[in-house]
């Protein structure tokens, strides 16, 4: 049975104190039970902070992103040694926000998911359109797409240790958010296009929902039968919100 996966991705938020105060709420209530996954993303300075306060909680550490060089002259990055170094499981990557104000080319988030699977980290793959896309009828189109080039990469073997989080980039920070059928229908789509190379791995990959899940209309859309969790952004920042997103998510898997 496939993982149901909580992330939370706290973009460039918080400080040491806050970032305290967050987690000593969300450990607190932290969920325990089989095949659930509470993940927190924090900014890059906080990550060594954050993997010693989470060391006895049933919660894992994720970076928001990384680069896929191994170590050298790029300033202001950070490598994939370092955060195996740290502690971290899981790392964001491609998420709209790195693609569009980045400028991060389907290429880019390919290549970066060959070295974090290389790495054995766990890549958290964001694909979705815009507003525009959608409207013009393309959404699958484009999801399908962004998809295929990571194929190319690591072909249908590395989707078995990927998440994938479908993220409407309409629905980010904007407090819009896909119908649960709508949402619903790409989740399908997803699974539909990589069960055409390997039908065991399409079903057994958690595919999470990224936008704007918060604790009002986390339920509904978990109850979809391929959402199998959330990527949250705002609401994670909120300890009583993320973990009502967490109990909504265990409550699915019953």
């Amino acid at each position: 049975m496939r993982k149901t996966i909580v992330a939370g991705n706290w973009k460039m938020n918080g400080t040491s104190e806050s970032i305290k105060a967050l987690l000593e709420n969300i450990t607190g209530g932290a969920i325990n039970i089989d095949g659930l996954v509470t993940l927190v993303c924090p900014p890059a300075v906080y990550l060594s902070q954050v993997v010693a306060q989470t060391a006895d909680a049933p919660v894992s550490v994720g970076a928001q992103n990384v680069s896929a060089q191994p170590k050298g002259a790029y300033t202001g990055e950070w490598s994939l040694e370092m955060l195996q170094d740290l502690g971290c499981e899981y790392v964001i990557l491609g998420h709209s926000e790195r693609r569009s104000i980045f400028g991060e080319s389907d290429a880019i988030v390919a290549e970066k998911v060959a070295a974090v699977l290389e790495a054995e980290l766990v890549p958290v793959l964001c694909v979705g359109e815009t507003l525009e896309q959608r409207e013009a009828g393309n959404a699958l189109a484009v999801v399908s797409s962004q998809i295929d080039v990571v194929l190319q990469q690591v072909g249908i073997e590395g989707f078995a240790s990927t998440v994938i989080a479908y993220e409407p980039v309409w629905a980010i920070g904007t407090g819009l958010t896909a119908t649960p059928e709508d949402a619903q229908a790409v989740h399908a789509a997803i699974r539909s296009q990589l069960a055409k190379h390997d039908a065991n791995i399409a079903e057994n990959l958690s595919i999470l929902y990224g936008g704007s899940m918060n604790a009002a209309n986390a339920a509904e859309l978990l109850a979809q039968q391929d959402i199998d969790g959330g990527l949250i952004g705002g609401a994670s920042l909120k300890a009583d919100e993320f973990l009502t997103i967490c109990a909504a998510a265990a409550e699915s898997r019953k």
